[in-house]
Protein backbone atom coordinates (compact mmCIF):
# COMPACT_ATOMS: atom_id res chain seq x y z
CA UNK A 1 0.00 0.00 0.00
CA UNK A 2 1.19 3.29 -0.82
CA UNK A 3 2.22 6.05 1.56
CA UNK A 4 -0.58 8.19 0.13
CA UNK A 5 -3.41 5.44 0.23
CA UNK A 6 -2.33 4.69 4.09
CA UNK A 7 -2.95 9.21 4.34
CA UNK A 8 -6.08 8.63 3.29
CA UNK A 9 -7.28 5.71 5.09
CA UNK A 10 -5.88 7.56 8.16
CA UNK A 11 -7.69 10.86 6.72
CA UNK A 12 -10.82 8.61 6.52
CA UNK A 13 -10.82 6.95 9.78
CA UNK A 14 -9.89 10.43 11.23
CA UNK A 15 -13.21 12.18 10.24
CA UNK A 16 -14.88 8.72 11.46
CA UNK A 17 -13.61 9.35 14.53
CA UNK A 18 -14.70 12.88 14.79
CA UNK A 19 -18.41 11.93 13.48
CA UNK A 20 -18.61 9.21 16.20
CA UNK A 21 -17.57 11.84 18.98
CA UNK A 22 -19.74 14.48 18.22
CA UNK A 23 -22.90 12.06 17.75
CA UNK A 24 -21.75 10.65 21.54
CA UNK A 25 -21.10 14.23 22.91
CA UNK A 26 -24.56 15.25 21.57
CA UNK A 27 -26.51 12.32 23.06
CA UNK A 28 -24.15 13.26 26.45
CA UNK A 29 -25.28 16.88 26.73
CA UNK A 30 -28.69 16.03 25.56
CA UNK A 31 -28.89 13.38 28.52
CA UNK A 32 -27.76 15.84 30.99
CA UNK A 33 -30.21 18.44 29.70
CA UNK A 34 -33.33 16.08 29.91
CA UNK A 35 -32.11 14.67 33.20
CA UNK A 36 -31.75 19.06 34.29
CA UNK A 37 -34.53 19.23 33.59
CA UNK A 38 -36.74 16.19 35.21
CA UNK A 39 -34.80 17.12 38.45
CA UNK A 40 -36.11 21.00 38.03
CA UNK A 41 -39.38 20.56 37.36
CA UNK A 42 -40.90 22.02 40.28
CA UNK A 43 -44.22 20.65 42.50
CA UNK A 44 -46.97 22.77 41.92
CA UNK A 45 -50.40 22.58 43.13
CA UNK A 46 -51.19 20.78 39.28
CA UNK A 47 -49.36 17.29 40.96
CA UNK A 48 -50.31 15.85 37.45
CA UNK A 49 -48.78 18.38 35.86
CA UNK A 50 -45.97 17.37 37.63
CA UNK A 51 -45.52 14.08 37.23
CA UNK A 52 -46.01 14.32 33.51
CA UNK A 53 -43.16 16.97 33.46
CA UNK A 54 -41.00 14.40 35.12
CA UNK A 55 -42.35 11.55 33.13
CA UNK A 56 -41.54 13.41 29.99
CA UNK A 57 -38.11 14.48 30.97
CA UNK A 58 -37.31 10.88 31.48
CA UNK A 59 -38.44 9.30 28.46
CA UNK A 60 -36.31 12.17 26.46
CA UNK A 61 -33.56 11.40 28.76
CA UNK A 62 -34.37 7.30 28.38
CA UNK A 63 -34.23 8.02 24.19
CA UNK A 64 -30.75 10.33 24.39
CA UNK A 65 -28.97 7.38 26.35
CA UNK A 66 -29.93 4.82 23.48
CA UNK A 67 -28.41 7.09 21.53
CA UNK A 68 -25.75 7.57 23.28
CA UNK A 69 -25.15 3.35 23.42
CA UNK A 70 -25.70 3.17 19.84
CA UNK A 71 -22.64 5.64 19.62
CA UNK A 72 -20.29 3.90 21.95
CA UNK A 73 -20.96 0.73 19.94
CA UNK A 74 -20.10 2.35 16.44
CA UNK A 75 -17.08 3.32 18.31
CA UNK A 76 -16.36 -0.12 19.05
CA UNK A 77 -16.55 -1.26 16.08
CA UNK A 78 -14.22 1.59 14.31
CA UNK A 79 -11.66 0.95 16.65
CA UNK A 80 -11.89 -3.07 15.49
CA UNK A 81 -10.91 -1.65 11.85
CA UNK A 82 -7.45 -2.86 10.87
CA UNK A 83 -6.70 0.22 8.51
CA UNK A 84 -3.15 0.11 8.10
CA UNK A 85 -3.68 -3.34 6.39
CA UNK A 86 -3.87 -3.46 2.67
CA UNK A 87 -6.40 -5.03 1.11
CA UNK A 88 -7.05 -7.52 -2.31
CA UNK A 89 -11.03 -7.37 -1.65
CA UNK A 90 -13.23 -4.89 -0.36
CA UNK A 91 -14.11 -5.92 3.24
CA UNK A 92 -14.32 -3.66 6.73
CA UNK A 93 -11.23 -1.06 6.54
CA UNK A 94 -10.62 -1.21 3.24
CA UNK A 95 -11.25 1.90 0.43
CA UNK A 96 -12.64 0.45 -2.71
CA UNK A 97 -13.01 2.96 -5.89
CA UNK A 98 -15.83 2.48 -7.72
CA UNK A 99 -17.05 3.97 -11.19
CA UNK A 100 -19.69 5.56 -9.54
CA UNK A 101 -17.87 6.62 -5.83
CA UNK A 102 -14.96 6.09 -3.25
CA UNK A 103 -16.33 3.81 -0.02
CA UNK A 104 -14.68 3.37 2.96
CA UNK A 105 -15.94 0.50 4.31
CA UNK A 106 -16.52 1.31 7.81
CA UNK A 107 -19.20 3.20 9.43
CA UNK A 108 -22.49 4.58 8.39
CA UNK A 109 -20.96 7.85 8.32
CA UNK A 110 -22.04 8.78 4.98
CA UNK A 111 -20.58 11.62 2.69
CA UNK A 112 -17.24 12.68 3.97
CA UNK A 113 -14.81 15.16 1.67
CA UNK A 114 -11.23 14.20 2.44
CA UNK A 115 -8.40 16.92 0.50
CA UNK A 116 -11.17 18.21 -1.65
CA UNK A 117 -12.13 14.49 -2.60
CA UNK A 118 -15.74 12.61 -1.59
CA UNK A 119 -15.94 9.40 -0.16
CA UNK A 120 -19.01 7.65 1.42
CA UNK A 121 -18.02 6.28 4.78
CA UNK A 122 -20.71 2.91 4.81
CA UNK A 123 -21.01 0.16 7.26
CA UNK A 124 -19.89 -3.62 6.23
CA UNK A 125 -23.36 -4.25 7.13
CA UNK A 126 -25.02 -1.62 4.85
CA UNK A 127 -26.64 -2.64 1.32
CA UNK A 128 -23.61 -1.16 -0.96
CA UNK A 129 -21.55 -2.45 1.62
CA UNK A 130 -22.17 -6.01 1.63
CA UNK A 131 -22.68 -5.96 -2.07
CA UNK A 132 -19.09 -4.66 -2.65
CA UNK A 133 -17.69 -6.95 -0.10
CA UNK A 134 -14.98 -9.85 -0.46
CA UNK A 135 -15.23 -8.12 -4.62
CA UNK A 136 -11.91 -7.14 -6.34
CA UNK A 137 -10.37 -4.78 -8.72
CA UNK A 138 -12.64 -5.77 -12.36
CA UNK A 139 -15.59 -6.59 -9.90
CA UNK A 140 -18.65 -5.08 -11.02
CA UNK A 141 -21.63 -5.11 -8.68
CA UNK A 142 -25.69 -3.56 -9.79
CA UNK A 143 -26.71 -1.50 -6.72
CA UNK A 144 -29.95 0.67 -7.67
CA UNK A 145 -29.75 -0.89 -11.15
CA UNK A 146 -26.48 1.11 -11.67
CA UNK A 147 -23.78 -0.77 -12.33
CA UNK A 148 -20.00 -0.17 -10.14
CA UNK A 149 -17.22 -1.07 -11.84
CA UNK A 150 -14.42 -1.81 -8.56
CA UNK A 151 -11.32 -0.09 -10.23
CA UNK A 152 -9.03 -0.14 -6.82
CA UNK A 153 -9.29 -1.56 -3.53
CA UNK A 154 -6.80 -0.70 -0.75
Amino acid sequence: MTATHQQTKAGLFALCQNYVQKRIDTARQAMEAAQEAANSESKSSAGDKYETGRAMAQLERDRHAQLLAEAVKIERELKQLAIEKSYETVQPGSVAVTSRGLFFISIGAGKMTLDGVDYFAVSAASPIGSLLAGHRVGDAVTFNKMVYQIQEVF
